[in-house]
């Protein structure tokens, strides 16, 4: 299925104002909740090509002073866009706008970003503050 030119691979408007922040009184913790979808032929989740990028994903983003919270694996997709069909979520946290936008200068990240270019198909990365616990049911504050 051919994915909707609609669809962008990443915002330049949104790393500029990452950038403007880095460094500065309001720059402070992040999570990037990544969902990924990967090809077919590295055999996610247990494939070598999958757990290598793993590996130099994790070292890259401790290079730099993040760190990988969790990951899971997507059971079923309840609603969405059929194109879309991931296959992970991968929550990794940052202290500082400014850290992250290290991470492609990292030792190992060339290596990381080329295990990137092909395990993942297709990516939404969402940033979420850094400084706050997901809600939880039965936490004050919850819909529940």
């Amino acid at each position: 299925m051919t994915v909707p030119e609609t669809h962008r691979m990443s915002s330049p408007k949104v790393i500029d104002h990452l950038k403007a922040r880095a460094g500065s009184e309001d720059d402070g913790p992040v999570m990037m909740l990544n969902i990924n979808r990967y090809n077919a032929d590295v055999r996610f989740p247990d494939g070598e090509i999958y757990l290598t990028y793993m590996r130099d994903l994790t070292s890259a983003v401790s290079k730099v002073g993040g760190a990988v919270l969790w990951r899971a694996p997507v059971a079923s997709q309840v609603i969405g866009c059929d194109h879309e069909n991931y296959d992970e979520l991968l929550a990794v946290w940052y202290p500082s706008a400014e850290v992250f936008l290290k991470l492609p200068t990292a030792d190992g990240a060339a290596a990381m970003f080329e295990g990137r270019k092909r395990c993942v198909a297709h990516a939404t990365i969402l940033e979420l503050p850094g400084d706050q616990y997901p809600l939880a049911p039965g936490r004050e504050g919850s819909a529940n």
